[in-house]
């Protein structure tokens, strides 16, 4: 009996074998999708699964109810994605952290195969899964550094593991140590290019991304982005330029960030881009 309750302890004073942090924004049917295909997954008793809830009014609170193993963090107000994200992270208990978006759904098998890629690869500090769409078929994941907001799907041949420059971050696997490395991820970025960012800082290291061909997970993006979302990505890619490429590089990308907006007469992308106004309403 006693040498029962001694293995029960060790047990339970394990560290979770991953730590998953799921950001979301009004989005409660897209966030329980993304939960409930959590709920399935391999070892779920070994998860630890994080949702960083973004100042929802949208009903997502009450979803801790229908998912009572899950630690729900509820920020005040829409402290965009980057913040959020650090908010998880800290509150990880394992060596791994899957960055999720809400609009993404894992296959039973995700969360396990991501953590013996990484287990098996020291010299990677990330890995990812295929994005799939709801046909199965391989969604736009893999971007450009400097970020240009174009991603193309991945190849979806083979079974072992390939080194990505830039995978977006939908399903993002990483190292807690990685991001620690760096302090934390930057805050300078709102909504958009954090993961651009992470990718750079990752290969600046020389580790590598890989990506796993045989581990899907489904990718439901919304069609076309707000006024906001626009501008926070434009302010975003002018922060990574002047921290990775100089501050003339960035000054450029910021100019072009006011002028492309106001020729194109869009002037709510204009108004922010101007100001510098982060999707959280914060400035650059």
């Amino acid at each position: 009996m006693g040498v029962t309750l001694q293995i029960d302890s060790e047990r339970e004073n394990q560290p979770p074998r991953a730590s998953v942090v799921v950001v979301s924004h009004d989005r409660a049917a897209s966030l329980r999708r993304c939960l409930e295909s959590l709920e399935k997954s391999e070892g779920r008793e070994s998860l630890q699964i994080i949702v960083v809830d973004n100042g929802s009014r949208d009903g997502s609170a009450q979803l801790d109810a229908e998912f009572p193993e899950a630690q729900f963090i509820r920020l005040p107000k829409n402290f965009g994605l980057t913040k959020a994200l650090n908010i998880g992270w800290r509150a990880a208990d394992a060596a791994y952290v899957l960055f999720l978006h809400d609009d993404t759904e894992v296959e039973p098998g995700t969360v396990e195969r991501l953590a013996e890629a990484l287990d098996a690869h020291p010299d990677a500090a990330a890995a990812c899964p295929l994005l799939v769409d709801e046909e199965g078929r391989p969604a736009p994941q893999l971007g450009r550094l400097p970020p240009d907001g174009e991603y193309r799907p991945a190849e979806s041949t083979g079974s072992e593991p390939v080194a990505v420059e830039y995978a977006r971050g939908a399903a993002f696997m990483i190292r807690v140590l990685a991001i620690k490395a760096v302090r934390q991820i930057d805050e300078r970025y709102g909504q958009c290019c954090a993961d651009a960012d992470l990718a750079m800082q990752i290969l600046r290291a020389s580790k590598k991304t890989l990506l796993l061909p045989s581990v899907k997970a489904t990718h439901r993006p919304r069609q076309g982005y707000s006024d906001a979302e626009r501008a926070d990505f434009l302010l975003g890619r002018a922060v990574f330029l002047e921290k990775h490429e100089g501050f003339g590089a960035g000054l450029k990308a910021r100019l072009a960030a006011v002028l492309g907006p106001l020729v194109g007469l869009r002037m709510g992308e204009f108004k922010r881009t101007l100001a510098g106004q982060k999707i959280d309403g914060t400035e650059v």
